[in-house]
């Protein structure tokens, strides 16, 4: 049996007040970070990779079911509107499709095929990299796609919360946070899709501060989409180019980024 399926640490649940089940929760969370850290050579070994791959022009997919298929186009979704990097260069597939993401689609994750066919409506190709995410370590949906993808010679890691599994063993970068039985037995959202969420942020972050798209510790290529961004971005203009606030949100929206206003000012 896999340590996410374990009996719960805590017993007869459906008897305990609101602060009891609270404490729980809040007590079983408390390991998560420590759980990721003792894995921050895996991760940083998968961000290698991942970033050897795009910094060549290769694409970062996500894939996975369920929670896990969610957590990845979460990341994926995020990457264009924070580091302006175009649409498409980091993809989230779930098994069962864009439906899945609101609503379960029964049994798409034990399609051991499927997973590669909805890799290939993108022309998937040796310079991208996949990352399955499971945190079985065992979904046939995410298991399938990579396992073909090594035949074909095409990049794989994986975020798994189970030691020695076989997505592990079907991957060139595995990352094995071993998160423990969950407070709700086998509810994986819970402790195991912390994790997962903490090693994808760290993973686009790390990468994307690589790949050029922060300077010093700013967004310079964020997307200008709402105000609140807008008002950022001219904060770091004047920051950068000691500009009043008015010229600055004039360059900025007239250049479209942070960078190319503070190109422009300082050329």
């Amino acid at each position: 049996m896999n340590i996410t399926e374990k009996d719960s640490n805590h017993q007869n649940l459906h008897l305990l007040s609101f602060p009891e089940l609270l404490k729980g929760i809040n007590t079983e969370d408390m390991g998560v970070a420590l759980s990721v850290q003792e894995k921050l050579n895996q991760i940083a070994a998968l961000c290698e990779l991942v970033y050897e791959r795009m910094s060549r022009g290769g694409r970062l997919f996500y894939m996975g079911a369920g929670t896990s298929g969610r957590l990845g186009i979460v990341d994926a979704s995020e990457c264009p509107p924070t580091y302006g990097v175009e649409h498409g260069r980091v993809v989230g597939i779930i098994a069962g499709g864009d439906t899945a993401i609101r609503k379960a689609v029964e049994f798409a994750e034990d399609d051991t095929q499927q997973g590669f066919r909805d890799l290939q409506a993108y022309d998937i190709n040796e310079k991208d990299i996949v990352v399955g995410i499971s945190a079985s370590g065992r979904t046939p949906y995410v298991l399938g796609a990579l396992n073909t993808c090594r035949e074909k010679g095409i990049a794989t890691g994986c975020i798994v919360c189970n030691p020695d599994s076989a997505i592990a063993a079907a991957c060139d970068a595995p990352v094995e946070v071993v998160t423990g039985p969950e407070f709700v037995t086998g509810s994986t959202r819970m402790k195991a899709g912390t994790a997962t969420k903490m090693v994808l942020n760290m993973v686009t972050t790390s990468v994307m501060i690589r790949l050029g798209h922060v300077v010093g510790n700013k967004m310079v290529d964020m997307q200008l989409s709402n105000d609140k961004l807008i008002e950022r971005g001219t904060r770091m203009v004047m920051q950068s180019t000691g500009l009043s606030e008015a010229d600055a949100r004039a360059m900025l929206l007239k250049h479209g980024s942070v960078r190319k206003a503070v190109e422009a000012a300082t050329a």
